[in-house]
């Protein structure tokens, strides 16, 4: 059987969940959800699946001392921090890469890092039956989420007819990809029963991805050819991703070979799943008070309900007679905002990159 490898994508901004969120510390290494980070929440999760020697990171240059920080039971060159980002294909390639040079069959799996999932045993269930089917056949293989309303903020993936059974769990194959809907359509995906919600948690082998990539996107196989060399011969792999890198082309994995392959199959997932990509989606996992307010830290709310309130250290948030809002407080900013702009936070992060002292803030 093909040996199994995971790997993390972990160099996401999370500029939604400013303040706490920042460039060096963002949304994957704080614990947003739980008492722990949501980075070290997914590595504690793949550990039953595979040996931390084969559990590797990708993360940014400016994240890689924490994400360095709270991986430390992984082997430090299992973490790679890329010059800069050059999007999720590029990543998947520089993976491939790694882990073909280690072992030219090996299976692996591509999985974000900042993703809430409770039910850790159906987790494991799903990604080992999405492992068996990548190990069966040259497949590559997305595990699709049961959308439970009509979301217009995600990718959608519709089946086809039933591909294979793999441990006991049937496997379709993939109709298409689709970008993310109108509320009209995404009701109509809702009703039909046969789309998922692409959560990026994709499984296959260095053989099926390598073989992709030169298809489908030559430009950038031929940007990966310096750095497979470069592994190939025992080089050290940091100056030459300085040197390759930058001039990798910059496109999204779903782009570049998912919606071109016709050898994709999706696995429907039983875990719970959530990905956390707002302040309002943290309500979800905190028990509410009576009117419905929701936190961490040193709070107090009087006549108010539906609150979302965030305090760092020993600041006392203090909300009277409002409803409906997210505060977040951290030693050098606060946040008030209205649940239903929570989307645009990201906008007052990009205006603040355009202040003259905006970046201490970053």
């Amino acid at each position: 059987m093909a040996e199994r490898y995971i790997v993390i994508i972990a160099g996401g901004k999370g500029e939604r969940f400013w303040p706490q969120s920042r460039a060096a510390r963002p949304k994957q290494l704080l614990p947003i959800v739980g008492d722990s980070p949501l980075l070290t929440q997914t590595v504690e999760r793949v550990k039953p699946i595979v040996p931390a020697e084969n559990i590797y990171i990708i993360t940014s240059a400016v994240q890689e001392k924490g994400v360095r920080a709270i991986c430390r039971g992984l082997p430090k060159d299992n973490i790679i921090a890329e010059p800069e980002g050059r999007d999720t294909a590029a990543a998947v390639g520089l993976a491939s890469a790694i882990i073909g040079a280690r072992d030219p069959n090996g299976v692996f799996a591509i999985l974000p890092a900042d993703h809430v999932i409770h039910n850790g045993k159906k987790y494991q269930s799903d990604l080992k039956a999405a492992f068996a089917a990548a190990a069966a056949e040259p497949v590559m293989v997305t595990i699709g989420i049961a959308p439970t309303e009509p979301a217009t903020g995600f990718g959608y993936v519709q089946r086809a007819k039933p591909w294979k059974k793999i441990r006991r769990k049937t496997v379709y194959g993939v109709k298409r990809f689709v970008e993310k809907p109108d509320l009209k359509t995404a009701k109509k995906y809702l009703r039909s029963g046969t789309y998922f919600w692409n959560a990026g948690m994709f499984v296959w082998s260095v053989p099926v991805v390598d073989s992709a990539i030169a298809k489908f996107a030559p430009e950038l196989d031929a940007g990966l050819q310096s750095i497979r060399a470069a592994l190939a011969k025992g080089r050290k792999l940091t100056p030459v991703m300085k040197k390759v890198y930058p001039t990798l082309q910059k496109i999204s994995v779903d782009y570049a070979l998912l919606e071109k392959s016709d050898n994709v199959v999706v696995l429907p997932s039983t875990f719970d799943w959530d990905d956390v990509g707002a302040w309002p989606a943290v309500a979800r996992h905190y028990a509410p008070d009576k009117t419905g307010n929701v936190g961490r830290g040193s709070r107090l709310i009087e006549q108010g309900s539906g609150n979302i309130v965030f305090s760092e250290g020993d600041h006392l948030v203090t909300v009277v007679g409002a409803d409906d809002l997210i505060v977040v407080h951290t030693a050098d900013a606060t946040l008030v905002c209205p649940k239903d702009k929570a989307q645009e936070i990201k906008a007052a992060v990009k205006r603040l990159s355009a202040l003259a002292d905006g970046e201490r803030y970053l």
